[in-house]
């Protein structure tokens, strides 16, 4: 991790730029606009935008309160000290190292940013770090719904703490913990929404932003009293209506496997995948319609034999060519005119099919018709 050098003619009032200019994290609406625009920072990194649809309907709960919550993390073996052994999990011991991190006050804060921002100090920045992992777990916890190993949270959270440390300017008068709640959910939610099912989703600016916001929206035009329509939904979220088909189509079903047994209590028979139609035609037709073009083409050499030697120029010039002459060309070529070369292919014709009708059966099938 680099140090950001601060420009010396830099304003000292937070800038609508930077998402730290709203030092008030509790306000709902000022922490969705402040997110956005943190996310408009990484746009490289492809960080997505807030989620409603994975907001908690709870208040934060403190990270004092989950030492004993042990869902979705692994357990490992340890030995207490009456001799007798147990389990803890996971969480309850990186929560137990916690306690040897205790926050600092706003003007140790200021100084230690100080020093990596002007300095590049990496002890600095990494007490800055470890000072507010409580923060992340905090902002972790509020997504257990959403995901089941908490541990998978809080790693990406601290990531996000760190790019907030990166970024981090101690100059505009806002706290670090205030500026990095953001961050730290932006990379949460990132994660959560790269891995949450086996197809990826949001990989465009106009998927993350229905993902996150398009149930929201529907509650919200309801409540209006409108009827929610994908064209409405498209000019409220400024996206194309095929955007809001597909992301409600997604939403609407689960991830199929194609390798899934097509019936529950069938094994090893019929995937849904061997169910499902493939584009173009099947192998029997591309078959088929390889065997009729030998067949066919046997039938004409066939048929050649028999032939004169300018009929048999009409029929490889003309019928069978690629790139077949006019008929100029040929009246030319056979000292007559147009209408005696059209005269001439127009009884090969006859005569070919004659043939065709009295060597193959079906012939009339895949003849194509007089119109």
């Amino acid at each position: 991790m680099s140090a950001r050098k601060r420009d010396p003619k830099a304003s000292t009032a937070p800038s609508s730029d930077e998402p730290g200019h709203t030092p008030d994290p509790a306000g709902e609406s000022e922490a969705e606009e402040v997110t956005t625009t943190a996310f408009e920072l990484v746009e490289d990194s492809d960080v997505p935008l807030t989620a409603e649809v994975l907001s908690p309907d709870e208040p934060d709960p403190s990270p004092d309160d989950e030492e004993d919550d042990s869902d979705g993390d692994s357990a490992v073996p340890v030995v207490h000290a009456a001799g007798e052994s147990g389990t803890v999990s996971a969480l309850t011991r990186y929560m137990a190292q916690l306690r040897h991190h205790a926050p600092i006050s706003r003007e140790e804060e200021h100084e230690l940013a100080v020093r990596w921002v002007e300095d590049g100090d990496v002890d600095a920045a990494k007490q800055l770090v470890l000072s507010n992992l409580r923060l992340v777990v905090k902002i972790a916890m509020d997504y257990r719904r959403a995901w089941a190993n908490t541990l998978d949270l809080i790693q990406e959270g601290n990531v996000g703490l760190m790019e907030a440390v990166q970024r981090y300017d101690p100059y505009l008068g806002v706290k670090l913990s205030s500026y990095a709640v953001y961050w730290i959910r932006a990379y949460i939610l990132k994660y959560i929404l790269d891995n949450m099912r086996s197809v990826r989703m949001g990989t465009t600016r106009a998927q993350r932003k229905l993902f996150f916001r398009l149930n929201k929206e529907k509650r919200q035009l309801e409540l209006e009293g409108f009827e929610v329509e994908p064209k409405l939904l498209a000019e409220r979220l400024d996206v194309s209506e095929d955007d809001v088909r597909s992301m409600e189509a997604t939403l609407a079903r689960p991830d199929l496997s194609m390798d899934m047994p097509a019936h529950r209590d069938e094994t090893g028979g019929t995937t849904y995948g061997d169910n499902m139609a493939t584009p173009g035609s099947s192998a029997e037709t591309r078959v088929g319609t390889r065997e009729m073009h030998r067949v066919f083409l046997e039938q004409v050499e066939e048929f050649a034999k028999d032939l004169s030697e300018r009929d048999t120029r009409i029929l490889r010039a003309r019928l069978l060519a690629d790139e077949p002459l006019t008929l100029a060309e040929l009246g030319e070529e056979f000292g007559v005119s147009r209408e005696r070369v059209r005269q001439l292919e127009a009884r090969l014709l006859r005569d070919l099919k004659a043939h065709m009708e009295s060597q193959l059966v079906d012939f009339e099938y895949y003849a194509p018709s007089n119109d």
